[in-house]
C-alpha cells in the first residue's frame, strides 16, 4: 500500500528538454510520462504542475526588450504548451483520463482550474495536469505548485529537479565533495538560503507544513519509489522527527 494516498508532481521546462535546453525532446517526454503513469498505476492520485523555462523565461526580459510582466505572460503560455504535450504523451500511453487544467482561460484546449473540480477529477481516478501557473506574472511555477498543493490537499509535493537528486549543502557541481542531506526543515532550507525553490514558495510551504520531496527528474522509478515508501532524494517538512 502507497504511504501517499494524493501527490502533486512539480516538472520545470528544462525536463522535457532534455540535454538541449529547449524545446521538448521525445526521449524525456516519453520518460517523464512513463514516470507519471507509474504513480497511477500505483493507485496514487495524482496532478502535474510544469513549467515552461525550456520555451520562454520571465528573467530573459531584458534580452529581448520584453517588459516583465509580458514576458511571464509568455512563459505562461509555454507551460500551456508543455502541458499539451504531456496529456498528448500520456494519452498514447493509457486509457486512463488525462485532464489539463489552466489558470490562463484557452477554452478550445483546456479546462479552467476550478479547485472542487480539480479534486473532483483527482477522486474519479484521473490525471490532472495544470497549466499556466497561478494565471498572474511575477512569480515563477514553484509558487503554483505550493499553492495548487494546498488547494487539492495532496499529502506530499514531489518536487522533480533536472541534473541533481537533493538538496546539497553546496553546489555538487561546483563542490564534488558536496553532502546531500536526506532530511530538513523548512527553516534549515531558508537560514541556509540552499535554493531548493523560490523563497515565496518555501514560505508558504512551510506556513502550511507542506510535506516535500526533492529528487531527479532522470532517475527511472524514483517517483513511485517515493510514493511506496522510499526514503529517496531529500525529504523537507515542518519539524525534525
Amino acid at each position: 500500500m502507497a504511504r501517499y494516498q494524493r501527490v502533486l508532481v512539480k516538472l520545470s521546462g528544462e525536463a522535457l528538454a532534455g540535454s538541449g535546453g529547449t524545446g521538448v525532446d521525445p526521449t524525456s517526454l516519453a520518460h517523464l510520462a512513463d514516470e507519471v503513469l507509474s504513480i497511477h498505476e500505483l493507485g496514487v492520485q495524482i496532478a502535474v504542475v510544469v513549467g515552461g523555462g525550456n520555451f520562454f523565461r520571465g528573467r530573459m526580459a531584458d534580452g529581448w526588450g520584453i517588459g516583465r510582466a509580458e514576458a511571464d505572460n509568455i512563459g505562461m503560455l509555454g507551460t500551456m504548451m508543455n502541458a499539451l504535450m504531456l496529456r498528448g504523451a500520456l494519452t498514447a500511453r493509457t486509457q486512463a483520463d488525462v485532464r489539463v487544467m489552466t489558470a490562463v482561460p484557452i477554452h478550445s484546449v483546456a479546462e479552467p482550474f476550478i479547485r472542487l473540480r480539480a479534486q473532483r477529477h483527482l477522486e474519479n481516478g484521473s490525471i490532472v495536469v495544470l497549466g499556466g501557473g497561478i494565471g498572474q506574472p511575477y512569480v515563477t511555477t514553484d509558487y503554483p505548485a505550493v499553492q495548487r498543493s494546498l488547494e487539492l490537499e495532496v499529502d506530499a509535493l514531489l518536487v522533480a529537479k533536472h541534473g541533481i537528486d537533493g538538496i546539497y549543502d553546496s553546489d555538487p557541481k561546483l563542490h564534488p565533495d558536496a553532502t546531500r542531506y536526506s532530511r530538513l526543515t523548512y527553516e534549515d532550507v531558508l537560514q541556509a538560503g540552499l535554493g531548493v525553490m523560490d523563497t515565496s514558495a518555501m514560505v508558504l510551504a512551510s506556513e502550511q507544513n507542506l510535506v516535500m520531496h526533492v529528487f531527479d527528474v532522470a532517475a527511472q522509478g524514483v517517483m513511485r519509489d517515493i510514493c511506496a515508501g522510499a526514503d529517496l532524494g531529500t525529504l523537507v517538512s515542518g519539524a525534525p522527527d
